[in-house]
């Protein structure tokens, strides 16, 4: 994993690992983990790392230092995906920190401070609807209540995680202590179009926008559809219809998103009003405070409309990630290692925000975090269409060898 070129074909080759033949989807504590788990595994321990999955399943390996004494400085992304995801989100961090590995293992001197390469299992939140779960117990930020979750399987978090051949009592031993930790750094494709709008290769991120995610249940009154008369009815769903324009509105206002992305209603008859409505908000900003006051603002709205429709809401909050702020230092350790690596022709670099999560924002608890952003054709994700070029991934894994060496010696 010297160039791009073989980058890209290890992401094609991770992808045939899936649950679902022709699309990928790879989801934790899974027969389909364990499989990427033990690849990964392998392409560490050829760039010459010793190797351990640790008691949340996460894949990590090490190349030890000169002097083991120092922190370790961390390099990293996630390993699970969405259903009928890309090839990139994720394993292309990853494969691309093996690389950067690969390449000062095979330098002259050793770097004095020892490298750790991190495959997070749960990034997503795919199975279980709670994301981050890899990296919040690395962080230490493990919440016991989610081991009652049940997945989309039908299957609880400790069953899963028994399954799998973990102990859920053993969970906290994933945890790192921030003194031994010197530093997080991660490469992941943009999943928006700035870098490509700019002709860019890569970008340097500032901070992760800050997300909250709701199930929402709705409560109306079923009725049949040709003989309840519209002032009459307690529609849950034209309440929803009604709430979903509001939230748009309310977000754009704010310069901020929001995303209602799923909707449910029941009993889902064609000639039964909606008695009930399930949807999902997901609702995120660079600052936590635009966030919130947006939400509460969205909050106030819904409770109009249910007063106004004769309708109950009620919210459950799934998720919730403050924003956080990459560090000033690391920012500047990649946007120097992105001028060396690209040359004078390609501009200033850009500095930009994620919208998306990632599981920096975990990693923030312990240790500083610093990002790089890769472009990605028409700036797709989640998606089988996302793509990116192996030269822009040269530039990446240019930058990011530069970056650590910096950091590490």
């Amino acid at each position: 994993m010297y160039n791009g070129d073989a980058i890209v074909a290890a992401c094609d080759q991770l992808a045939a690992i899936s649950a679902d033949a022709g699309q990928l989807t790879r989801c934790y504590l899974t027969p389909e983990h364990a499989r990427a788990n033990a690849q990964l595994a392998q392409w560490m321990q050829d760039a010459g790392m010793q190797i351990w999955q640790d008691a949340a399943g996460n894949q990590w390996g090490r190349l030890e230092g000169s002097d083991p004494s120092l922190p370790a400085l961390v390099l990293g992304s996630h390993s699970d995906s969405v259903i009928n995801a890309g090839r990139f989100d994720g394993p292309l961090g990853v494969l691309l920190a093996i690389g950067v590995v690969a390449r000062l293992n095979g330098a002259a001197q050793r770097p004095a401070r020892s490298i750790e390469v991190v495959a997070f299992a749960d990034e997503e939140g795919t199975r279980f609807g709670t994301a981050l779960l890899g990296s919040r117990a690395v962080a230490g930020t493990w919440d016991p209540a989610w081991w009652d979750i049940v997945g989309r399987d039908g299957v609880t978090l400790r069953q899963a995680f028994v399954d799998f051949g973990l102990d859920p009592d053993r969970v906290h031993e994933a945890a790192r202590a921030p003194e031994h930790i010197a530093g997080y750094l991660e490469a992941h494709i943009e999943q928006g179009p700035v870098l490509e709008a700019e002709r860019r290769s890569l970008g340097v991120v500032t901070a992760i926008a800050g997300a909250r995610r709701f199930v929402i249940t709705i409560g109306g009154e079923a009725g049949h559809a040709g003989t309840t008369p519209l002032a009459l009815r307690r529609d849950a769903l034209s309440g929803a219809a009604e709430a979903i324009v509001a939230i748009e509105t309310l977000a754009r206002a704010a310069g901020i998103v929001a995303t209602v992305g799923s909707l449910e209603t029941f009993p889902g008859a064609v000639n039964v009003i909606p008695g009930e409505v399930r949807m999902t908000l997901d609702i995120r900003a660079e600052r936590d405070e635009d966030r919130d006051r947006t939400l509460n603002g969205i909050r106030e709205t819904c409770d109009r409309i249910g007063e106004t429709r004769g309708l109950a809401w009620y919210w459950q909050e799934t998720h919730t990630a403050p924003a956080v702020a990459c560090a000033p230092r690391l920012v500047e350790t990649l946007t120097q290692a992105i001028e060396a690596a690209t040359g004078p022709d390609a501009g200033p670099v850009l500095r930009l925000a994620s919208g998306a999560g990632h599981d920096g924002m975990a990693m923030a608890a312990i240790c500083e975090i610093g990002m790089l952003f890769v472009r990605c054709e028409r700036g797709i994700s989640h998606h089988p269409d996302e793509s990116v070029q192996a030269r822009d991934v040269d530039d990446a894994l240019n930058a990011m060898s530069r970056a650590v060496s910096t950091l590490v010696d």
